[in-house]
């Protein structure tokens, strides 16, 4: 009898274990994201719009977290993660922080690369950087899923300028992509590479007296407070790719990494409308609020036509004189 109990007994421990197992083999999977904004920022928006698409094309339990107001640390270490496959799956990133392993990476996001909205939108819907993304996934193995961005982007500065010459000089902060500094110094400004971060006490500190940025930016680092001049020169427009980890996604069934790729590239469109539409929203609340100045730019095209031939000779360099030459065409 004793022995019917434990044997009972001992069939009963491995039963639970079994379930135990069962249970855990079917946990759901869990997703870590990261933005260096609150919810209030379009590239939060757009990564949870990501998670609900993602959500919704899987149609199984799946758990996200999303850490916001750089808690993982800023874009240039999101992408290090994701290179890595430790502690982000999933971000948007500026294109400047993939150099390391696309030199043709930032030339996307070059000042002076696009004519307007309509022809940014033009390029990134004829999926004319295929090329940049299949770089980027074959040597730092993260995807490109996604665009978003569409902010167009001006100059925030301590000091009013209306034209070229009156420009002339001014110490700028730009992102670290060579191209940046070299076409803000062929147009005749005095480039330097700050972190995002610590961009706001330069200009107080006057180290440098201006910054360059999208309005969503603008206000989310409130640059207003210490660069209430707000230059039209309306340089560049940006492209703010949706990124996944190749290390996450290589261990991801079947119907999740079909999911993450459909809501991927909606979510990225999501993202772009969302910020294209809001930028001169944001833009005329905090000038009515008396925060922040647009000064009108006469000189756009001569900062072009100063810009254009340090773009073709870069994109030579790079190998990406295709693309540019493409882009150009549209």
């Amino acid at each position: 009898m004793r022995f019917s109990i434990r044997a009972l007994l001992r069939g009963l421990a491995v039963a639970g274990l079994a379930l135990s197992g069962g249970a855990l083999a079917q946990a759901p999977i869990t997703l870590h994201g990261a933005s260096q904004f609150n919810d209030d920022h379009a590239f939060t928006k757009a990564l949870v719009k990501f998670q609900e698409l993602t959500q919704k094309y899987y149609g199984k339990p799946i758990n996200f977290v999303l850490h916001k107001n750089s808690e993982l640390g800023l874009e240039k270490d999101y992408f290090a993660y994701m290179n890595q496959g430790v502690s982000v799956d999933y971000a948007i990133v500026s294109p400047a922080h993939m150099s390391t392993f696309s030199k043709a990476a930032p030339f996307i996001d070059a000042p002076f690369l696009f004519r307007d909205l309509n022809h940014w939108n033009k390029v990134l819907d004829a999926d004319t950087l295929k090329p940049v993304a299949d770089e980027i996934a074959a040597k730092a193995d993260v995807m490109l899923i996604g665009y978003a961005g569409g902010g167009t982007r001006n100059i925030f500065s301590n000091k009013s300028a209306k034209n070229l010459a009156e420009l002339k000089g001014l110490k700028v902060r730009v992102q670290g992509a060579p191209i940046w500094s070299k076409t803000f110094s062929a147009i005749g400004m005095a480039p330097t590479v700050i972190a995002y971060n610590e961009v706001y006490n330069a200009i107080q500190n006057g180290v440098i007296n201006a910054g360059e940025n999208e309005a969503a930016g603008v206000e989310a680092m409130k640059f207003y407070e210490v660069g209430p001049n707000l230059l039209m020169t309306q340089h560049a427009i940006t492209i703010r790719p949706l990124a996944f980890s190749g290390k996450t996604f290589k261990k991801l069934p079947p119907d999740l990494q079909a999911a993450i790729v459909k809501a991927g590239k909606e979510a990225g469109v999501h993202g772009r409308q969302i910020e294209s539409s809001e930028d001169s929203a944001k833009l005329d609340a905090l000038e009515k609020a008396g925060k922040l100045k647009r000064i009108p730019f006469a000189d756009r095209a001569a900062m072009k036509k100063a810009a254009d031939p340090v773009m073709a000779d870069y994109a030579k360099e790079i190998g990406a004189d295709g693309i540019y030459a493409k882009i150009n065409s549209m």
